[in-house]
């Protein structure tokens, strides 16, 4: 998985994919890496459009108002070159077979933009002014897009399936409930692929259907829901995707990870993909145009993959390359229907977000020929040997990695668990010889578990986390006294002394217990104030000659041991 040398989050390769499976083809030198990650000016995110002719990537976002929006526009190094402006906030993006016109869904229909010019060229006017979003796809020489004819509640109502020749709309008859996404493409240009999303209005059993676009009429054909006769396994669908050979369509599926289905009749694969990551959620997925590939995004969190690039043909078991996005400066998992190829395969453009869903990123990833191995070596081992509340702890360990050098030093960050919760620790270099160490100022006496994790560089997959269990106890106090050795019976005395502690500060108002021991027997005395610098004093008048010990204690308290001192006085007439 990858970091900008162990940043928070993913870095960005700049070299390209072999041509032969995912083993290099370059000396480790030139395993390089450029990060090219760029911030997008959303707040919400709708749909992803590859121009390979042109090299632009468009994007837009999901705001549903009926103010003028955009459609920003980057170029293949993530820069953006410009916007296009809608009259309201656009939703679906589709791309027509020869690149020339891009799709754009608006509240009043469909708008056509020249990918040279950039110019607005014309609008179909759909048949309502809704604000829910529509999907756009580009199928048998048509548009074709979903609108639901509403102004709230979108995922609850019944979505419709509308035609486009030139400016006019036309009705296709075909519907159901909740939000349909469709997908469609150069590698099967007559297919249209309809899914139904698992929304308020849909929670069954959700389908996935393919319409013939090549004549006149829509022809649909085969269709797959997912659950068995007990309701289980129903599709939760998050994107489409087809084959660069048309020949397979990709789901991917919350529910059941990235489905591979035959695109004749919707049939399992006879081989499918290796299951995504543990605790890892699918959420996007596209094939290279070159064939060759195929990108799996996910929602994970720490060093769980979120994205995984590796052959597109299932039976190819190579190591798949693996990206973990983890920070806030490049979001931490992949946004639904957030991954889209160049038609070569030398790019994959991918959008992240944070876990809000608030704040969105694009990616422009060139992956390695390779990536190389890690692991943690040992165990982790703590300094002092005794972990004390509010004491600085450190956490000893050594991290081993394959592959070149790193240009830059690498980052292992950690978590600490105890009965708070989780508490993320900040990230820490690995020095040149592998070993590194963690800080932390552990906050409760009891149980704390921390587990490191190393979650890779741009050639380097990421280590498997390793832990350690650490006993924290309670910070120790002192009592120092400072007594005379002699004193005279009627004259009195006096002892001095201060209460000290590691950790966190002592409360204030401590009252420390006084015994007094004599020939007479202990008693307990007046207890001593301590002050805000710990000090306190003692004054007594004995009742007794001869030696007289003075015993000083405190109880402690949650985060601190208890302390006694004592002082003998021979007392004198």
């Amino acid at each position: 998985m990858s970091r900008h040398y162990l940043r928070t989050a993913s870095a960005l390769a700049a070299l390209t994919f072999a041509t032969v499976g995912l083993t290099a083809v370059t000396a480790p030198a030139a395993q390089a890496a450029e990060d090219q990650v760029a911030k997008l000016p959303i707040s919400s995110y709708s749909a992803l459009v590859v121009d390979s002719v042109h090299e632009r990537v468009y994007v837009t976002d999901d705001r549903r108002v009926r103010t003028a929006g955009l459609v920003q526009v980057y170029n293949f190094e993530g820069q953006k070159v410009g916007s296009l402006t809608t009259d309201s906030s656009p939703s679906g993006m589709a791309l027509s077979a020869d690149s020339a016109t891009l799709y754009v869904s608006q509240s009043t229909g469909i708008l056509s933009f020249d990918t040279v010019t950039q110019e607005r060229t014309g609008q179909a006017y759909a048949n309502y002014y809704v604000d829910c979003p529509r999907d756009v796809a580009f199928a048998g020489g048509k548009q074709w897009y979903t609108e639901v004819p509403a102004l709230s509640d979108c995922d609850t109502r019944q979505s419709w399936l509308y035609g486009v020749e030139g400016s006019q709309v036309f009705q296709t008859g075909w519907n159901d409930m909740g939000r349909l996404r469709l997908a469609s493409g150069p590698q099967a240009p007559d297919r249209l692929v309809m899914g139904q999303s698992r929304t308020a209005g849909v929670t069954n059993d959700p389908f996935v259907t393919t319409f013939d676009a090549s004549g006149d009429t829509l022809v649909r054909g085969p269709e797959r829901r997912f659950a068995d006769s007990e309701g289980k396994g129903a599709l939760d669908l998050k994107d489409i995707a087809q084959s660069a050979d048309g020949q397979r369509i990709a789901v991917a599926d919350a529910a059941g990870g990235t489905r591979l289905l035959e695109a004749a009749d919707l049939s399992d694969a006879p081989v499918p993909y290796q299951p995504l990551p543990t605790d890892a959620t699918a959420s996007a997925v596209s094939f290279s145009g070159d064939r060759k590939y195929i990108a799996r995004g996910a929602s994970a969190a720490g060093s769980t993959p979120d994205l995984l690039i590796q052959p597109a043909d299932p039976e190819d078991r190579t190591a798949p390359l693996e990206f973990a996005f983890d920070g806030a400066l490049d979001g931490n998992r992949i946004a639904p229907r957030g991954l889209g190829w160049s038609q070569d395969g030398a790019r994959l453009f991918a959008v992240t977000t944070n876990t809000y869903g608030t704040e969105y990123w694009l990616h422009v990833i060139q992956p390695p020929a390779a990536q190389f191995d890690s692991r943690f070596t040992g165990s982790l081992t703590t300094a002092p040997s005794q972990a004390v509340v509010g004491e600085p702890l450190g956490l000893r360990g050594r991290l081993e990695v394959d592959g070149p050098a790193p240009t830059e030093p690498l980052k292992v960050s950690a978590v600490r668990h105890d009965a708070n919760g989780d508490r993320k620790l900040a990230a820490v270099e690995v020095d040149a010889d592998g070993s590194f160490t963690v800080l932390d100022v552990p906050s409760l006496v009891g149980e704390a578990t921390y587990t490191v994790s190393f979650t890779g560089d741009v050639t380097r997959r990421p280590a498997q986390d390793i832990t350690l269990t650490v006993p924290v106890a309670k910070a120790p106090t002192a009592i120092a006294l400072t007594a005379p050795a002699e004193a005279i019976k009627s004259a009195g005395l006096e002892i001095t002394g201060r209460l000290t502690a590691q950790g966190r500060p002592l409360p204030a108002g401590i009252a420390l217990t006084v015994t007094r021991t004599d020939r007479q027997g202990t008693g307990t005395l007046t207890s001593a104030a301590v002050a805000s610098d710990g000090t306190f004093r003692i004054n007594d008048l004995p009742r007794a000659t001869g030696a007289v010990t003075y015993e000083v204690a405190y109880p402690g308290d949650d985060l601190h041991t208890g302390a006694t001192a004592a002082a003998t006085i021979r007392v004198r007439r």
